[in-house]
């Protein structure tokens, strides 16, 4: 079998460039944050009932999946082997500050985790699969799923997504994240953990309120919430072995509503993430040892919840050598770079894997690394030549995942 497919898909690709970008350019000026991407979802429905494949939609209407027809004898036969991808759909709670035609719409909200970059990617392989199929240049029968997730943000979406049967007869899985600390036109990849094991932690100061010229006659949950935030920072990296990564961050407070009055609680909630199972389960113990000693000392109770956790993306070795070699074909060598250690950062593609092989691969967006915008900024951006590039490395990896 020669490599004929990948010039026709190659050629595919850069003809679908524009429907990409204008794609992802109406998913930047129309954001939803985690649980309410309906239009969104509608939206991507629309798009692809334009071509023939089977399309469902996601729970309470966020989301969609789409596979492709198995009519054809051959495809029936491997539909069984589905191989997936994911691109998932949500936005972020923050402003969109860029001076650009496609700047959000919608107050208070954008896309600032490139969210709309992997969806437009995961729409952009969906056409080029499509249309090599259709034209009879596909090397082999490729029974396929396109899986639009809601709510990775929120780090329930792929859990919900599961529960509704995307895995169901699907062998592998792919995924991709745009990386703006990376070339446009480079490719990051490592086997084995790639992101962090995430838990929410969730913590409430129960006190008593009271007037605030008076707070000997209270038991003050802020000065209580206050102390246990220092302490935490302290203590937990404090107890932690140097070389056991963990990371802490409280990132929500919430109390009072009158600058004059003691609140009753207030509310905590960050997140905790470590690389190591000891590590984790050690650091858990020591954050509700903390959270008991500053209860103790303020006459406070505090509770300490974790409600969500996220386990480590932990990429399979066969299919990141598939990725690195797709890749070097369309990069050359030189861009495709190893990812010396795991982020600390979290994603929910880490509960696909739990279930079934997979790998998630890094796309660098950026066009100059002086004037990189970081994730989660009001002014994230990318240089959108990276969508074509993002489109071929994934289309590729599909293809030779289901090679015979």
């Amino acid at each position: 079998m020669t490599d004929d497919w990948k010039t026709k898909l190659d050629a595919v690709v850069a003809s679908n460039a524009n429907k990409v970008i204008t794609l992802r350019r109406h998913l930047h000026a129309h954001p939803e944050v985690s649980g309410a991407e309906l239009e969104t979802s509608l939206h991507l429905y629309q798009r692809l009932d334009e071509l023939d494949l089977n399309i469902r939609m996601g729970p309470e209407g966020c989301g969609v999946v789409a596979d492709n027809g198995t009519s054809d004898a051959e495809t029936s036969s491997t539909a069984t082997q589905r191989i997936a991808f994911r691109g998932d759909i949500d936005a972020l709670s923050i402003h969109d500050e860029k001076d650009v035609s496609y700047r959000s719409t919608h107050e208070g909200v954008m896309h600032a985790c490139g969210h709309d970059a992997h969806t437009a990617i995961v729409f952009g392989t969906i056409l080029a699969l499509h249309q090599l199929e259709q034209g009879g240049h596909l090397p082999w029968p490729v029974a396929w799923r396109a899986i639009f997730q809601p709510s990775e943000e929120t780090a329930t979406g792929a859990a919900q997504m599961i529960e509704t049967g995307v895995l169901e007869d699907v062998s592998r899985i792919f995924a991709l994240h745009v990386e703006p600390n990376r070339r446009m036109g480079e490719i990051g990849l490592r086997s084995g953990p790639l992101t962090a094991h995430c838990d929410l932690v969730k913590l409430e100061v129960h006190g008593e309120g009271g007037h605030a010229a008076r707070p000997h006659e209270s038991k003050d949950p802020i000065a209580a919430a206050a102390q246990l935030i220092s302490t935490l920072y302290q203590f937990v990296p404090r107890a932690t072995d140097s070389h056991d990564a963990v990371v802490l961050t409280i990132g929500h407070v919430w109390g009072g509503q009158n600058p004059n009055v003691i609140p009753d609680t207030v509310e905590l909630s960050g997140t905790m993430r470590t690389l190591d199972a000891a590590v984790r389960t050690r650091t858990i113990e020591q954050i509700r040892q903390v959270a008991r000693g500053v209860g103790e000392i303020t006459d406070t109770r505090v509770d300490v919840e974790f409600p969500t956790t996220i386990p480590s993306v932990y990429n399979d070795a066969e299919l990141t050598r598939l990725v690195w070699t797709e890749a070097e074909e369309v990069l050359g060598s030189d861009n495709v770079q190893l990812i010396s250690r795991p982020s600390m950062g979290s994603e929910d593609f880490a509960c696909y894997l739990e279930e079934v092989p997979g790998v998630m691969f890094r796309l660098g967006t950026a066009s100059d690394l002086a004037a990189t915008t970081a994730l989660h900024t009001p002014k994230f951006d990318i240089d959108e030549a990276a969508l074509e590039i993002g489109v071929k490395v994934l289309t590729r990896s599909v293809i030779e995942a289901a090679r015979p």
